[in-house]
């Protein structure tokens, strides 16, 4: 087969060039802002954060009310006009599962919004908390869900998945195209790299397995949330160490993961409704550059104009908030009144103690309720080592909870409402085992950094 890059004319080329390159700034390149460091979409999110904060309980309370009261007359009553029509069936027919826990995020939510029914439920640890998380969720998804084509469909992610291909694939397991991917999901906001990482899947650009160790190794916290836990258990003048340490476990933790179950168990296997979208092996007489541009051309050519953006922007972001933000609401509250009110972490944490006494680490049993709780939420693990008089085992303990990344009320929820073959109990296994593996790591780099 002959192939001449010449052919490739200056204008289909910038519709590749330009858009990607616009995508990589918006979601790679890390500017000052506030004293921090933060990413255009970051910026872009917290200022629409700050606009519609005035407004954003009272929309999301009726965006979770519509979510339960339409699904629940989907499912009961099963009206042809809903069903007959594509985006509504989408976004309002469940499983008697799902339905129930949307009616729950919809008591919930009405309760905390009127400040009414037991304080186990509408206080600011339970509740209260994740309707002030979904204020800045709601934000970010809006940003992300017009944003992400620039990333998807110009060709980015097929450029660079030629290139790197023979990196990422024996390292991580990974078609070279997660590489964008990886990048994203870590420097940026996790729920926006799992969201990514769940389409591309759904797309036939991963296979089962590859979606779930991106969404689970990958999806990491932003930037600024790092310096936040940092700041909130007082190691932050180490932040350097700090999030070199966590960027080395990361990447230690996925070339183990990935090679042993459970990610290695998961099916290998693309999206049976669409199959195989992907071929990152450049075919012979054409050189890798050469194909990864033709492949990328190709993939500008075939993306959609701004009305085509502005449709798959909608759609996506219809499909979070009436699909994922009553999960949310439900999955989160019931996670954090078991953190809150109940010792069922504390039990549960007690072999956890042992390991890290094991380990060497100081007050082991007062930190192994932190090792456990951040499958809750990743801020709960940083809230219960604040006290801790070691700053060793405050620094162990913060980088821990920025590894772990599996947490129900925004990663964990979002992988098992996706088309991803993961249940609970996997993004619970997963968790776990991260956890286990990542300990040590952490653990002997901070010896060798010196942090005392």
């Amino acid at each position: 087969m002959e192939y001449d890059v010449n052919n490739l004319n200056k204008k289909s080329i910038m519709k590749f060039a330009i858009p990607s390159a616009l995508g990589v700034f918006i979601f790679l390149f890390p500017l000052p802002w506030n004293g921090s460091v933060n990413i255009p979409i970051g910026i872009l999110s917290e200022w629409l954060a700050a606009l519609i904060a005035p407004v954003a309980p009272t929309l999301i309370t009726v965006f979770i009310l519509i979510s339960a009261i339409m699904t629940a007359i989907t499912s009961l009553l099963k009206p042809k006009a809903i069903l007959d029509n594509k985006l509504l069936s989408k976004l309002f027919t469940s499983s008697p599962f799902y339905l129930f826990f949307k009616i729950i995020g919809a008591v919930v939510v009405l309760m905390v919004y009127f400040n009414v029914g037991p304080e186990y439920v509408i206080s600011g640890d339970t509740g209260g908390t994740m309707l002030s998380l979904l204020k800045t969720l709601v934000a970010w998804f809006f940003a992300a869900s017009f944003l992400i084509p620039l990333l998807m469909d110009f060709g980015i992610m097929d450029y660079t998945g030629t290139l790197v291909r023979n990196f990422t694939q024996p390292l991580f397991k990974l078609p070279g195209r997660s590489a964008i991917d990886l990048l994203a999901s870590w420097v940026g906001n996790c729920n926006v790299g799992v969201v990514l990482t769940t389409t591309q899947y759904e797309q036939g650009y991963y296979t089962a397995r590859e979606a779930i160790t991106i969404a689970t190794c990958f999806s990491a916290v932003s930037l600024p949330f790092c310096l936040v836990i940092a700041a909130l258990l007082k190691v932050d003048h180490l932040f350097i160490p700090f999030y070199a340490i966590l960027t080395i476990t990361g990447i230690l933790s996925v070339v183990i993961m990935t090679r042993i179950p459970p990610l290695s168990k998961y099916p290998n296997e693309y999206y049976a409704p669409v199959g195989k979208q992907v071929n990152e092996v450049e075919p012979q007489g054409i050189t890798k550059s050469q194909w990864a541009l033709k492949l990328a051309v190709e993939r500008a050519a075939a993306a959609p104009d701004v009305k085509g953006v502005l449709n798959k922007g909608i759609d996506m972001f219809l499909g979070i908030v009436f699909q994922l933000t009553p999960l949310v609401m439900s999955f989160g509250t019931i996670a954090c009144i078991l953190a809150t009110y109940t010792p069922i972490f504390q039990w549960l944490s007690v072999p956890f103690g042992y390991y890290l006494q094991m380990l060497g680490v100081e007050e082991a049993f007062a930190a192994a309720p932190a090792t456990i709780v951040g499958f809750v939420d990743m801020f709960l693990p940083a809230v219960l080592a604040a006290n801790i008089v070691s700053l060793k085992t405050r620094f162990i303990i913060g980088i821990l909870s920025l590894v772990q990344i599996i947490y129900m009320t925004e990663v964990g929820t979002l992988m098992i409402t996706s088309k991803m073959p993961v249940d609970f109990k996997g993004v619970l296994a997963l968790f776990l085992e991260k956890t286990i593996i990542a300990l040590p790591i952490i653990v002997l780099l901070t010896n060798i950094f010196g942090i005392a």
